[in-house]
């Protein structure tokens, strides 16, 4: 079962942009209903290995805290647009706990937080982007590259910069009728500014947060016995 759900993981993370190009390809229009399903759908599997793991309730704390500072964060950070912390908690959370406690840290955040900024077909995207990135920083968390903090910064800046083009692709691909190179390229120039504001302070962010927050965790789950979730 186990194996299974492995490799759905690894279907629905291709999934999605497969389903971003076919939409582009076919031309298919009014996709915004049709691509928001298809990264909700994303999403199953990686919670149905979560709940298959199942984590005692000391496990869970890491997300339901980490999920809570990152919504409340980005509430914070409302007024200025593009800083926000989210990644940066997101990705110290998928290395402090594991890749399943990233993905979730990130999906729940993008719920919780939309509960304020408003819900919508951009939900589940965001919930399928900010769980990925918390899921590869675990996937990658015993790697030489992820062990430095320039590694970690670099990783960072680069999530951000997918999350951006994600993003950007699904508005394109869902808004832009008719679909052709000059608005397509509008929309991604528009949406550039945002991305590297993004991307900018997800490495500020981490330059504050990564080592005292890595110690912290740390030292808790050594005390508390907490069990990472993979």
């Amino acid at each position: 079962m186990k194996r299974a759900l492995d490799i759905a993981e690894l279907v629905m993370v291709l999934l999605v942009p497969a389903a971003l190009i076919t939409c582009a390809l076919l031309g298919v229009r009014n996709s915004g209903v049709l691509t928001a399903s298809i990264a909700g759908v994303a999403v199953l599997p990686f919670f149905l290995s979560f709940e298959r793991s199942k984590p005692r309730a000391r496990d869970l704390m890491p997300v339901v805290v980490l999920t809570a500072i990152a919504s409340a964060g980005r509430l914070l950070f409302a007024p200025f647009p593009g800083v926000k912390p989210v990644a940066a908690i997101v990705i110290v959370g998928g290395l402090s706990f594991g890749r399943q406690a990233g993905f979730l840290i990130g999906a729940l955040t993008a719920l919780v937080s939309n509960l304020f900024f408003g819900q919508g077909p951009w939900t589940p995207w965001q919930m399928y982007c900010w769980g990925l990135m918390g899921y590869v920083a675990g996937a990658l968390a015993q790697t030489s590259f992820m062990k430095g903090r320039a590694g970690v910064c670099a990783y960072g800046f680069a999530a951000c910069l997918v999350y951006g083009l994600v993003m950007d692709s699904w508005y394109v691909v869902s808004y832009v009728w008719p679909l052709s190179w000059k608005p397509a390229l509008a929309a991604y120039a528009a949406g550039l500014p945002m991305t590297l504001t993004q991307a900018v302070a997800t490495v500020l962010f981490l330059l504050v947060i990564l080592a005292p927050w890595s110690r912290k965790f740390q030292h808790f789950k050594r005390k508390y016995g907490i069990c990472q979730l993979d």
